[in-house]
Parts: structure tokens; sequence; C-alpha cells
């Protein structure tokens, strides 16, 4: 069998550990590999594509992106339907297709989120065989206890707020950082937790800021003159709206929250506050050792289901192993934080305010 992989959506880092994994994986088992560059435009005939060997993907594993790019806009790109699936052109699927059967391809594997795993789905219903693998920094996909890529991206918010932490305290400051998080506060929570901060506000706590200055001033009478603030870019405000930077048609770009909080706060504090956006920071660099060896193993698994051609199928790690779920089950099912649950508590329980 010859295999294709592409990588759709945004980058994070542990995207080149898959690829190490299933070039690895493939190769024992006498499998090709074709790499598709730039997500799925480059299965657009005459395809734009790279055959992996082992020997290509040596060191890889410790580099962040991915080797092969990416894209999250393209011909591919897919308007919901009335069944909720995403919806390609009949031409950009026959397109598709025509790729496959040229180059004798007998699975693709898809490493995205859930918007691009949504369009793998309906490559699958039309007939393309196709397993998933999940991707995505904010760790929100319902199937998955874990994606690779979150561990890099909470350690990138650690290593700020520990930089951050020395000029609080030297100029006596409030600091807020902006971090990444559309619709769940994971990020935000982890990093906050692991990096000291003093205030997380997430997405599912609705927040008060006169609760959050009423934290700062208590903590200016305990002798505590400087304060770490962590904010995900899709907290709400306490008027309910998402701070935004851009809007094109249905799509929102989220931005600056981390600079409204600031602003307000410094206001009710009277305290000299900074605010700090870590934005695409998060997205690059080296991945730790935690995401390589998911990013590997789900790579592994991704060619074991293709080898035995259990198609419409997405890797997922569950209870330390990695298994599979069908793409179906997996797609438009985000996870969350629970407001009750033992992380925020754990939160609570170690000082830190929640706005709440």
């Amino acid at each position: 069998m010859r295999i294709g992989i592409l990588n759709s959506g945004g980058d994070c880092p542990g995207l080149n550990a898959v690829i190490h994994g299933v070039v690895g994986a493939a190769s024992k088992l006498g499998m090709e590999v074709i790499g598709f560059r730039d997500g799925f435009e480059g299965l657009l005939p005459p395809g734009d594509y790279v055959r992996l060997d082992p020997a290509d993907t040596v060191g890889i594993m410790k580099l962040g992106g991915t080797i092969l790019g990416t894209t999250n806009k393209s011909h591919f790109a897919a308007k919901v339907g009335s069944d909720d699936l995403k919806q390609i052109a009949d031409k950009v699927v026959d397109l598709t297709k025509e790729t496959m059967a040229s180059l004798e391809i007998g699975a693709l594997i898809v490493v995205g989120g859930d918007g691009s795993l949504g369009t793998a789905l309906h490559l699958y219903h039309a007939g393309v065989p196709i397993i998933g693998v999940p991707k995505t920094i904010d760790n929100d996909l319902q199937a998955t206890a874990m994606t690779f890529g979150f561990d890099s991206a909470v350690s990138c918010v650690v290593d700020a707020l520990d930089r951050l932490h020395t000029t609080a305290v030297s100029h006596k400051r409030v600091m807020v950082v902006e971090v990444m998080g559309r619709s769940a506060g994971w990020i935000a929570l982890w990093g906050g937790i692991a990096g000291g901060a003093n205030v997380v506000l997430i997405p599912e706590i609705d927040f008060d800021l006169d609760k959050v200055a009423a934290c700062i001033r208590e903590r200016e009478a305990r002798g505590n003159h400087s304060t770490m603030i962590v904010v995900a870019e899709g907290a709400r405000m306490p008027e309910g709206d998402l701070i935004t930077k851009d809007e094109c048609g249905n799509s929102i770009r989220l931005g600056g929250i981390g600079e409204v909080v600031a602003e307000r706060i410094g206001t009710l504090t009277g305290k000299e506050t900074r605010a700090c956006t870590l934005g695409h920071l998060q997205r690059g660099g080296e991945p730790t050792s935690l995401d390589r060896i998911l990013g590997a193993r789900f790579g592994v698994k991704a060619v074991e289901l293709a080898h035995q051609k259990k198609f419409g199928r997405m890797v997922s790690y569950q209870a330390y192993h990695v298994s599979s779920v069908t793409i179906e089950e997996a797609v438009h099912k985000t996870r969350t934080v629970e407001p009750d649950g033992e992380v925020v508590n754990t939160a609570r329980a170690i000082g830190i305010c929640l706005g709440d």
C-alpha cells in the first residue's frame, strides 16, 4: 500500500513528530509514503507532493512547524451544511480522487483540528479512504484526552510568566498576559497554574473585573505589590463581548482582550498595568519531549489503522493509551474546562482568582 499524509490548518509543535512516526511505521510494513505540501491544496492535480522515506525524517522530531507546510485558506474551504457536516464543491472532491488514483494512494492521513477533520469527513463520505490525526494546541477536542502541541504551548506560557514575574516585582506592576484559547481555557488554566499566575480568566467562567481588582487590593494589603493575570483570548468581557481584531464574513479573529483588561484594571486599582500578548509564539519553537512522543505515537497508530483498512477513524489518546474513534464522533464536539472540575478546584485551592 502507498499512503499519503498532509497537515492542514494552523501549525503547532509536534507535527514533524507525527510525520516521523508515519514514515517509520510505514517503512516497517513495506509501505511507501507520499507527503502532500500545503495541506489539502497539495491534492489538486497534478499534485504537489514529495516521496518520504526514513532518511528524509532523520532529526525532524525536534523541529517546530511542519516540513510539509500547511494552510487554512484553500480551495477546500468548506461551508457547514444542514447536517452540520463540511460541504466541499463536487469538482474539488473529483480532483482529489483523480490525484489519489494517479498516485495509487490507498489511504490518506489527515493531520488537523476540528475544521480540517470536518473536511476529511466529507472526503471520507465521498469515498476517499481517510485516517484522521487530531491536532490543536487548544486541547479542546472531546474525542481525545490530549492533543500534541498543547504541552509545548503551555510551556511557552510558563516561560513568559517566569520572565514577566521578575519585571512585575521590580516595578510593582500588574502584568496581563493574553494567551490562545478561542472557546476553551486549557492553555490559560494550565499555564497559569504552572507559571504561578495570581488571576486566570477563561471562557468557561464569567468574571467580574471588580472582583479581580479586589483580589489585587487584598494582595497589596498582604505586601504583594505585583500581580500576574492570564487571560484566554476567547474569554468574554463582563458585558458579554468577545474582543476581536477583525471580522471577515462569518469568521472573526480574536485578540486584544489583554489590553482591554489591563486598561480597566489600571483604572480600578490605580496601579501601573501592562499587557503582553503571546500570540503565535505559542505555536512556534521546538516541541516538548511529551509532544514529540505523543506525535510519534499518533503517527504510528495512524499507519496501523491504514494497514488494517479502518478508514473514517481518528487516532485518540485516552487513559494513557492511543486508540481510535470514528471521525464523526470527533468533529464539532468541543472539550471545555469544567468550572467545577478538579483542575479549576486545584487553581482555587492554591489561591488563584478566577474572577468570579
